[in-house]
């Protein structure tokens, strides 16, 4: 039976609610693995699509600058929208937040709109359920904060409030109970070429004490992992990173692409923000030596960093937040985005003046490395350094057109071409 962990309370009441509610979820969750009805209400939790938000927020995109040819609309109010996945068949987006829901939006009559936003599966408790994923056969994969689970046929399930499922790796175990942290606990995931779930697991640390390496080096914290999709086999295929977000396979040669978060409070203008390239399992990134980039970190400029470590493919602008990313393989789009990469900026918190907020767009070279990257999509960040929006998550529909999610405004938005 999984078993769902809860923190200590003082209080004897809390306590007993607490114990109740992990029963409960518990009991929901052996039901479901059994294919039998939890009994959970049909009355599912949907959000509203019109009215006085819905309105302001299509009045925000106003501001936001692409270039010629291109247009955005919102395509959902989805609230705390974090990272995407299209269903393979096309018929329903969904989005992982930061707290407690994973929602499903539809677009039932094709208007390129969403006509439903819906909470996924309200008989399973999630805690930051951020990363979600689906293989090519219709199977989600979700990953929390410190469990993973699969969703058979969520394309299908989607509509009652019971849903086939699997644990892939069972609550408390995809990192030791000991590392679990408040901090840096928004997970990735993808299904590789491979066909193993790779997971990307931020360390809780600005920068990790020493004595914290052999356990995280070991454990795949600071780094990715992957596994078979039943959670057998489990393997640390990259280490060396700090808090990666946002990861995608390049469908041209396979091989894994990932932003990183870098180093705060080493200055406004140092170090950069990452994008990496990994051709191999078993390669280092460089972190905790370097704190961005080539630049070194205080707590370990007097220990040599590993000989081979990987330098980033691009260096962003420092503290920008470089999340999520995808790589463009529609062909509405014109030929020159075709096979590049798009990628969130959330935003600084750690910068006199603040940057980000917008989406950046990094072509690739014909050896596989990455061009020059530049601005796609701005305006979310005002010059007054007041944030409209916070771009966290891209994701290349079915049609051809990018979808970015905004965890500030809770909103989903539609960027497509017309010549």
């Amino acid at each position: 039976m999984n078993k769902v962990l809860f923190s200590t309370v003082a209080a004897l009441g809390l306590v007993a609610a607490s114990h109740a509610f992990a029963q409960s979820g518990d009991d929901n969750m052996t039901k479901l693995q059994g294919m039998q009805s939890t009994g959970t209400s049909m009355d599912i939790k949907t959000i509203e699509q019109t009215g006085a938000n819905a309105d302001q927020l299509r009045k925000n995109l106003e501001e936001i600058k692409l270039p010629d040819g291109f247009k955005i609309d919102l395509y959902a109010v989805v609230p705390d929208a974090r990272h995407m996945a299209v269903g393979p068949q096309g018929v329903a987006l969904f989005v992982g937040t930061r707290k407690q829901n994973v929602w499903v939006v539809t677009d039932r009559n094709k208007d390129r709109v969403a006509d439903e936003v819906k909470e996924l599966a309200p008989s399973i408790s999630f805690t930051i359920p951020n990363g979600v994923c689906f293989s090519k056969d219709g199977f989600l994969f979700i990953a929390e904060q410190n469990r993973v689970l699969t969703l058979p046929a969520a394309e299908f399930f989607y509509e009652s409030p019971d849903v086939a499922v699997g644990v892939v790796v069972e609550e408390g175990k995809l990192v030791p109970a000991s590392e679990e942290s408040f901090n840096h606990t928004a997970r990735v995931c993808r299904i590789g070429p491979d066909n193993k779930l790779y997971i990307a697991l931020g360390q809780p640390y600005n920068v990790p004490p020493e004595d914290k390496m052999d356990l995280y080096e070991k454990e795949g914290i600071g780094g990715i992992i992957r596994m078979d999709r039943d959670g057998k086999n489990r393997e640390v295929f990259a280490t060396g990173i700090r808090n990666s977000v946002g990861m995608q396979f390049n469908p041209a040669n396979g091989e894994l692409w990932f932003t990183d978060n870098q180093v705060d409070g080493m200055g406004d203008d140092i170090p950069p923000g990452e994008l990496n390239r990994a051709t191999a399992a078993g390669q280092n990134f460089g972190f905790p030596w370097f704190g961005g980039g080539d630049v070194r970190t205080e707590e370990y400029k007097n220990s040599e960093p590993p000989a081979d470590a990987v330098m980033p493919q691009v260096k962003f602008t420092a503290h920008a937040a470089d999340l999520g990313m995808d790589f463009y393989t529609g062909t509405s789009f014109p030929q020159k985005y075709r096979g590049g990469i798009f990628s969130a900026q959330h935003g600084s918190w750690n910068r006199t003046e603040p940057v980000g907020a917008r989406v950046m767009f990094t072509p690739l070279n014909e050896d596989g490395t990455a061009g020059e990257p530049e601005v796609f999509a701005s305006g979310w960040l005002t010059d007054s350094g007041e944030y409209m929006g916070r771009p966290v998550d891209v994701e290349v529909m079915k049609d051809g057109s990018l979808l970015v999610s905004d965890d500030l405004a809770g909103a989903v938005y539609r960027i497509s071409y017309d010549e």
